[in-house]
């Protein structure tokens, strides 16, 4: 048996005080943002450790200004061009720290590695904890609601759309370990991809944005108010992180160095992980709340992102940063891109029929921790093999479904959130 996420009645979970939610949060995250903006602008220079939690705090404080923003945003957004702008100024925290090495990486080599630490960390992040971990909970929430002995997490028709722009990326990213190179030319072949994605889902059917706490607190402001409000949003966390991307980045690699600890794993987790912490812990609480099949959905999603805009961005940064038409990778770097690339095509293969079961995500979390007391490059090819052999039994496996995942992404139909919540769709052949 699988499990659904229950339907949404009515689509916000209101707080019984708004505006009492939104001044808690609003203190809580100045808590963490207010220290670093100070330091930065008086040009500060702590130790590198208490720089990096300093700067490492605010960034995740405005990660999760930026998270409320994007979902309250979905209220009032409309049309393709608005969508591409929320898209892009949402995934915002997490890639800034990436671009920011990237483009360092164009006349100091040495932060290339740090490029593509951070990239593949938080590509398998997502997939091999986020994935599973929502999926996983899922199981327990339906398990508590009586069901019997659920198997996994049932996907919405609409998600093949997502997995097939998925599984064409991850097939045309395997071309950066062939060749040891993140070229400009696939960069822009990346970002055309992640463009026809947003213009699929700005044309997709439209469904009624679910928001939680402080995300429905601003969902229940006025309309006039809670526009000011989420504007007031982006623009308060993009200045911080903007401001704080630089010198997290910086202290990251210095602490490493003070710490003793490897600087490339260091870049490659701990960034992402703070980065991504919102994100994570929204889907998660959906999930805990039986709203399964929408958590997942918003990290197959992300995962759209990072393995195009993100991936495809690289390499322009580079250009930018006075480097040439190529982001060139050591061994160990396209070692890492391969074992991110075989992941990915792990993950898609096993729901390629829309069921999320049990048995797939412990797989892909198993194999995520594992692979951590594992340094060596025989260890990690023999990781990328497991990888790659539970990917075709997959594929084998859910052969039947392959060609219309390929397809969806030019005639399936996407789903994006938009509308006001208070208002619950008009049945069909009722007056207005």
């Amino acid at each position: 048996m699988l499990a659904v996420g229950r339907p949404a009645a009515p689509a916000v979970t209101a707080s019984r005080s708004p505006r009492r939610t939104l001044i808690r949060s609003a203190l809580l995250t100045a808590v963490f943002i207010i220290p670093a903006v100070v330091v930065r602008i008086i040009g500060l220079h702590p130790d590198p450790v208490a720089a990096l939690l300093i700067f490492g705090a605010a960034v995740v404080a405005a990660s999760f200004l930026l998270a409320w923003a994007a979902e309250a945003a979905q209220i009032d957004v409309s049309g393709g061009l608005a969508i591409a702008v929320l898209a892009l100024v949402a995934v915002l925290p997490e890639y800034a720290v990436d671009l920011y090495y990237a483009y360092v990486s164009g006349h100091n080599p040495d932060y290339t590695q740090y490029a593509a630490a951070n990239m593949t960390g938080s590509n398998r992040l997502l997939m091999g904890l986020g994935w599973p971990v929502v999926v996983l909970v899922s199981i327990v929430v339906a398990r508590r609601a009586g069901a019997d002995k659920p198997a996994g997490l049932a996907l919405e028709p609409a998600n093949r759309v997502e997995l097939g722009f998925l599984l064409v990326a991850g097939v045309v990213a395997f071309a950066i370990p062939t060749t040891g190179q993140i070229h400009f030319a696939l960069g822009l072949t990346l970002l055309a991809w992640f463009g026809f994605y947003l213009y699929k889902v700005s044309h997709g059917d439209v469904e009624v944005p679910d928001l939680i706490g402080t995300a429905a607190a601003l969902g229940e402001l006025p309309d006039r108010s809670r526009r000011i409000a989420v504007i007031g949003l982006f623009v308060a966390s993009s200045i911080v992180i903007l401001l704080c991307a630089k010198p997290f980045a910086d202290n990251l690699v210095a602490a490493g160095t003070e710490l003793g600890i490897d600087r490339f794993l260091l870049v490659q987790w701990l960034a992402p992980l703070a980065s991504e912490a919102p994100e994570f812990i929204i889907a998660t609480i959906f999930a805990a709340r039986g709203k399964g099949t929408a958590a997942i959905a918003t990290l197959i999603s992300s995962k759209v992102n990072q393995w195009t805009l993100l991936i495809g961005s690289l390499p322009v940064a580079h250009l930018l940063g006075g480097g040439g038409f190529s982001l060139v990778l050591d061994s160990r770097q396209i070692e890492e891109v391969l074992l991110t690339a075989s992941q990915t095509m792990m993950g898609v293969a096993l729901i390629l029929a829309l069921r999320f079961n049990r048995a797939a995500a412990w797989a892909l979390l198993g194999l995520f921790i594992i692979q951590f007391p594992i340094t060596s490059t025989s260890g990690r090819l023999a990781l990328c093999g497991i990888y790659a052999a539970v990917a075709i039994a997959g594929l084998i496996i859910n052969r039947r479904y392959l060609a219309a995942t390929v397809q969806a992404p030019f005639v399936g139909r996407a789903i994006r959130h938009s509308g006001h919540p208070h208002q619950q769709p008009e049945a069909p052949g009722l007056p207005r």
